[in-house]
């Protein structure tokens, strides 16, 4: 939303380098290791609510150790990993010098350039301290956008022991039986592209955005439809028409659940819902005519971005902090703080990080999984709908594959979108009781848009304002939620994000 702050923040930069006659390597990422850094900077960090305190400790141990007398004077302020980008981008000279984000935010970010490219010397620290996958998580094109805190972001399988034997855990097939028979639940939230799609990277699909070097979608490549695809959809078919279903991802052991896939965040929840019972493996396997598929899966990081700076000695302190926070010890801190899984490759050899049963599950599962790469903002709507599709289908070869040529169909339209599709605002939400699925029209007046029709809306409805029909930009970062029933218009200014309701 501030493109012309953005450009203007790129070229500053481009010639404070130039100017120090550096042959191209930025010191703003860290490459001029001879540049003197001493003096005192102020400097804002966005980081989760719960690593505030601790990021304020981390700073003043970097103030006191580094070796070249950088002093950084930090404001720390809780900004989640999710809504980082979005307020990145709304406002980039108001946004964070430092700030955790979710990796799949990362195209976004360089589009509105609010996220600074590493120089030579920051890449070769990046790759030589954290894994493979967290490195991919962070880069658009060639280039290294980000340094790498996490490699957590995935999921695994907590099941009951008193209804599915470990025997069981890794055929799907044994599962749903056990729990068919206990009258226990599989939450297993398949009606969401993140954990559908575990099921054709298991039979050897691929789905893969390609960007240019300033972040832009231009392609995809994809094979869901196709004779791989059609038996990943049979075996998603063999979980969704299950009576033990359930659509969910949460710690639900308490509510009837004997098999929850989820992640590391529901582990303190589910082992005082079942205790001693609680068993963690990787993903099971499933059949089809005869030959065995283990279900596949999605990995991701939390990333440490670097907002450009116009004066380039600073940005070369902020790269040495960024490193500093990046590092194992910082890692290792987290880990035993919050339980964040660490990308640092040292970190992840410490005793307790392979100790830890959720990590041990998510380091084997991740011999089936695919790194997150970049993904356009539509295709999470585009591909939650297969499971969907699925389960209302008759069963047949023929209904799996209409599903599939429906998802292929809505992939390739994304690229012969309009113009004005592309920049429209639209609103989406639980608005009439729809479940998030219909996109409903808004009307612009300069940078304010507003909806077509007021709605008639109760109390704890909720709702965002999001652009061209994808998750790449969206208003407001946490979702709206009315307090007071009424009927409203519903508006949004677009250059400060700024979402309110007009009573009708």
């Amino acid at each position: 939303m501030k493109k012309l702050l953005a450009i203007a923040l790129a070229l500053a930069l481009t010639l404070s380098l130039a100017a120090c006659g550096n042959g191209g390597e930025p010191p703003a990422d860290g490459g001029d290791a001879g540049a003197d850094l001493a003096g005192t900077y102020d400097v804002v960090i966005w980081a989760p609510e719960a690593a505030v305190d601790l990021t304020k400790s981390q700073v003043a141990d970097f103030n006191s150790s580094n070796e070249y007398g950088i002093t950084i004077n930090a404001t720390v302020e809780p900004v989640s990993e999710a809504d980082a980008a979005t307020n990145m981008i709304t406002d980039v000279q108001a946004g964070g010098d430092l700030f955790f984000f979710a990796q799949d935010q990362l195209s976004r970010l360089i589009q509105a350039g609010a996220v600074s490219k590493l120089g030579a010397s920051a890449v070769e620290f990046a790759k030589n301290n954290n894994n493979a996958a967290s490195i991919l998580a962070a880069q658009s094109g060639s280039d290294l956008y980000a340094y790498p805190l996490t490699a957590d972001n995935g999921y695994f399988m907590y099941y009951d022991k008193s209804v599915v034997p470990d025997s069981d855990a890794d055929s799907l097939e044994a599962i749903i039986a056990d729990c068919e028979a206990a009258g226990k639940n599989i939450s297993f939230e398949l009606e969401n592209a993140w954990y559908s799609a575990g099921f054709f990277f298991g039979t050897g699909c691929h789905s893969q955005w390609i960007t240019d070097d300033d972040g832009n979608f231009i392609s995809i490549d994809d094979d869901f439809n196709s004779d791989k695809g059609l038996i990943a959809a049979k075996g998603i078919q063999k979980v969704v028409t299950s009576k033990s279903y359930v659509n969910s991802s949460n710690a639900d052991f308490a509510s009837g659940s004997a098999v929850v896939v989820t992640g590391t965040w529901n582990y303190a929840t589910i082992k005082d819902q079942i205790g001693d019972n609680m068993g963690v493996a990787d993903l099971p396997s499933f059949e089809v005519d005869g030959q065995s598929y283990h279900i596949g899966s999605y990995s991701g990081c939390k990333l440490l971005g670097v907002k450009p700076q116009t004066d380039a000695v600073r940005g070369a302190a902020l790269a040495r902090l960024a490193q500093y926070l990046t590092g194992k010890d910082c890692q290792l801190a987290r880990f035993n703080s919050f339980g964040w899984g660490p990308s640092n490759k040292d970190a992840l050899a410490d005793p307790a990080v392979t100790s830890d049963p959720t990590l041990a599950a998510l380091n084997e599962q991740g011999n089936y999984a695919v790194p997150q790469p970049n993904i356009h903002g539509s295709w999470w709507d585009i591909a939650k709908v297969i499971a969907t599709d699925i389960k209302a289908s008759d069963g047949s070869d023929a209904a799996l594959k209409a599903a599939l040529d429906k998802y292929e169909q809505s992939i390739q339209a994304v690229f012969s979108m309009s113009d004005d599709v592309k920049n429209a605002f639209t609103v989406i939400g639980s608005i009439n009781g729809d479940g998030w699925t219909l996109d409903l029209p808004m009307t612009a007046d300069g940078d304010i848009w507003t909806s077509n029709e007021a709605y008639t809306m109760d109390a704890g409805v909720e709702f965002k304002c999001r652009q061209g029909m994808s998750w790449d930009v969206a208003y407001p970062a946490d979702n709206f939620v009315v307090e007071t029933a009424g009927t409203y218009y519903i508006q949004l200014n677009a250059a400060t994000g700024e979402v309110s309701l007009i009573p009708a």
